[in-house]
């Protein structure tokens, strides 16, 4: 499509899900979690992103999604939350970027998966992408809670990386940890996991 510009987000990902610690669907591909499907939200800050000529450095987005069985089998349930720091113009592009009709991996293929998505949904969006301790919240939907996994003998945090030497799907180096709070509440998608797959990511996406 020739209306297509061209667009590249560097971001803090700050990643949760019903997974345990490995992450089954992004390294073999089936998840692990108790119901047989993969239920996560994710916390986005923009390092430095464009649409276009269109700046969109500094914002922050959540997205949330539930799978009844692996990614990669569909029928998908997801909703964008977009912080309201931003203008319409940008909320606009983050919209067309995130749901994958800028086109660009990883969203291109991860549209396919859905049967129903909603949003852009505009809400206040608090966030802190720290390597280790990240977080963030909606008031009344969402708030997720990172923290290091830790040595069972000695008590002390652990650092954990995992990372694809030739590239991953979504991020190349994951520090990785686990969830002290993660919990979704809004329509059809809701869920709440604790002590679950934990990572925190810079990822670099964009469509050329």
């Amino acid at each position: 499509m020739s209306d297509i510009k061209d667009w590249a987000l560097s971001m803090h990902q700050i990643e949760n899900c019903s997974c345990s610690h490995g992450c089954g669907c992004q390294f073999g591909g089936f998840p692990d979690s108790e119901n047989g499907g993969c239920e996560a939200v994710l916390g986005f800050l923009i390092i430095d992103g464009h649409y276009g000529d269109l700046d969109l450095s500094g914002l922050k987005m959540v997205f949330a999604a539930m799978w009844p069985q692996a990614m990669h089998e569909g029928n998908g349930k997801g909703v964008l939350f977009i912080d309201s720091a931003a203008s319409s113009e940008q909320i606009t592009a983050l919209a067309t970027i995130m749901s994958g009709q800028a086109n660009g991996m990883p969203l291109e293929a991860l549209a396919t998966t859905f049967s129903a998505f909603e949003g852009p949904i505009i809400r206040d969006i608090k966030m802190d992408a720290s390597d280790t301790h990240s977080w963030f919240s909606i008031e009344g939907i969402t708030e997720a809670y990172q923290r290091p996994l830790k040595n069972p003998v000695t008590g002390e945090d652990q650092n954990v990386h995992i990372t694809f030497p030739d590239g991953g799907f979504m991020w190349n180096d994951g520090i990785i940890g686990t969830t002290d709070k993660m919990s979704m509440n809004y329509g059809a998608v809701t869920f709440e996991h604790v002590g679950r797959f934990a990572a925190k990511a810079v990822v670099n996406w964009n469509n050329a």
